[in-house]
């Protein structure tokens, strides 16, 4: 079966095959648009979610599937009652053809595939992965720069507790020549295996506590907000890393501005009609690949 579980699981080729079905989507969407005609795909998401969800939703319509669904699975399912998400896979799994999760557990998708009979892709795991994300992320940054290698990227913000910085870093992995700027306050730094990941496959990694201590030059800026929702300690006191117009304008004319979204107030709102803030089109893309993982996860290219 084709589960989507993790960034590991890609490769360079599979990454690029996954581009090239994608620019063949948008290029031509109605030669799709039956493909999954009479398979039904069940969207179980146990957190919120707006652009994943309904991405994956708007997806699943556009080549042809039909959805079942429950958008707050831990109160309106069975969960609430005591269930275990083996016994809630094995069920659903008999009634949909594939399986779309989002759950608050690290390890939710290795679970839901080792139970599943049918394709589970993983729509967020706690703070450990989003690979979705991660692969329209991907897929933004080769249209916008046309290449990966030599990058300098800056991630930026909720380190510790974000899942779409590490799995991005995990992907730039896969090339030569990355440099990855971390920029955080001191409680919200990338945790030590995702530094011990970049550094085995060769990229450096640099810590920042300030945008100030960024190359002018640098490619590609991934700001974050606070993952309030994960923290231990919900009274610490947050000095929130802000990108503004009078910060964007000390970068280059070619930095780019990403945001996996929602944002709260550490993107201001007047950089939105900047060409360089990126993150609205990075979350439309969003739907064509999930479109093009669906095809994929079926062999129906």
């Amino acid at each position: 079966m084709n589960h989507v579980l993790c960034c590991e699981q890609y490769t360079k080729e599979s990454l690029e095959e996954l581009f090239v079905l994608t620019d063949k989507i948008i290029k031509e969407p109605m030669k799709y648009s039956k493909k999954l005609d009479g398979k039904i795909i069940a969207t179980l998401f146990y957190e919120p979610s707006t652009r994943t969800r309904l991405s994956f939703e708007a997806a699943i319509l556009r080549v042809g599937g039909s959805i079942i669904s429950t958008e707050n699975a831990k109160i309106a399912s069975s969960v609430a009652k005591g269930e275990s998400l083996k016994d809630t896979i094995k069920i659903v799994g008999g009634y949909a053809d594939a399986i779309v999760i989002r759950h608050s557990d690290n390890d939710s998708a290795e679970i839901a595939a080792s139970v599943s009979n049918v394709p589970i892709l993983n729509a967020g795991a706690g703070s450990g992965a989003h690979p979705t994300q991660s692969l329209l992320d991907m897929y933004t940054i080769r249209n916008k720069k046309g290449k990966f290698d030599g990058l300098k990227v800056a991630i930026s913000g909720d380190l510790r507790y974000g899942r779409t910085q590490n799995s991005l870093a995990k992907l730039l992995s896969l090339y030569n020549d990355i440099t990855i700027y971390g920029v955080s306050r001191k409680s919200f730094e990338l945790p030590q295996e995702y530094i011990d990941y970049m550094k085995k496959r060769n990229v450096k990694y640099i810590p920042c506590s300030e945008f100030s201590d960024l190359p002018k030059d640098i490619d590609i800026i991934y700001h974050t907000r606070t993952q309030l929702e994960r923290m231990e300690d919900k009274t610490m006191d947050i000095k929130e890393l802000i990108i503004n117009k009078q910060l964007l304008n000390t970068f280059s004319k070619d930095t780019l501005i990403m945001h996996p979204l929602p944002r709260v107030h550490e993107i201001d709102e007047d950089i939105d009609d900047d060409s360089r803030a990126i993150y609205f089109e990075q979350a439309h893309n969003g739907m064509f690949i999930r479109m093009a993982l669906l095809l994929q996860a079926f062999n129906k290219m």
